[in-house]
């Protein structure tokens, strides 16, 4: 049946990554409520900026604020950079002007951190793709303020990888109770387990269970 599958089978957006169509379908085999998250958002797969520095900077402004405050701040924060979106034009904004625009001192500080990363030619896209996925988080977790949230949110937002499972998102442990555990209380151990039924695909199960709790779609 796989084999008759056409390219957008489950999903409508023409930039879906390659494997967006067998991993849909290998979920949807699992269970019946992933054929039905499928079906319902199926206007949309995950896409790439294919840019990290932005990638990396819009998941520091959106650490541990909603998804509507982070797209408001990260829009103010676009405009004090004059819409270049680049680690010299950030060096070079004063802190006042960033805090004006709505990052905590702390996030001043990881943006300036994750700036001089940049300038120092740690965030090449052909490096980063080169790493596995562990290496590539170590790699990334060398930036002050960037921790392995941050990091699996490059790696599904950036590069695409399909099997990253951010366990410590409340998002995706909110989700999981749910859909799948009739609202039992969902921890970074139980979304782990419940992980494993999901290889290799559980970039494409987090992408699902984001959008049953909000259908705006998330890009980093």
């Amino acid at each position: 049946m796989a084999k008759n599958l056409t390219r957008h089978s489950f999903s409508n957006d023409e930039q879906a990554p390659s494997y967006w169509n067998e991993a849909c379908s290998a979920l949807s085999a699992l269970h019946p409520t992933w054929a039905l998250l499928i079906q319902a958002h199926n206007d949309r797969a995950l896409r790439s900026r294919g840019a990290p520095y932005e990638t990396l900077l819009r998941s520091l402004i959106g650490q541990q604020i909603s998804v509507k405050a982070a797209d408001a701040v990260w829009g103010r924060v676009v405009e004090c950079l004059g819409g270049s979106l680049n680690s010299s034009t950030l060096l070079a904004c004063s802190d006042e002007a960033l805090r004006a625009a709505g990052l905590s001192r702390a996030k001043v500080t990881y943006a300036r951190a994750l700036s001089e990363f940049d300038q120092a030619g740690q965030l090449s896209l052909d490096a980063l793709q080169a790493l596995d996925d562990e290496a590539c988080s170590r790699h990334l977790c060398q930036i002050k303020g960037i921790g392995p949230w941050t990091a699996q949110m490059f790696m599904m937002f950036c590069l695409r990888r399909p099997d990253i499972w951010p366990v410590d998102d409340l998002g995706v442990q909110k989700a999981l109770s749910r859909q799948f555990l009739q609202g039992q209380p969902v921890g970074p151990q139980e979304a782990l387990q419940f992980g494993e039924t999901c290889r290799p695909w559980r970039t494409v199960a987090a992408w699902y269970l984001w959008r049953s709790l909000d259908p705006v779609v998330v890009d980093y």
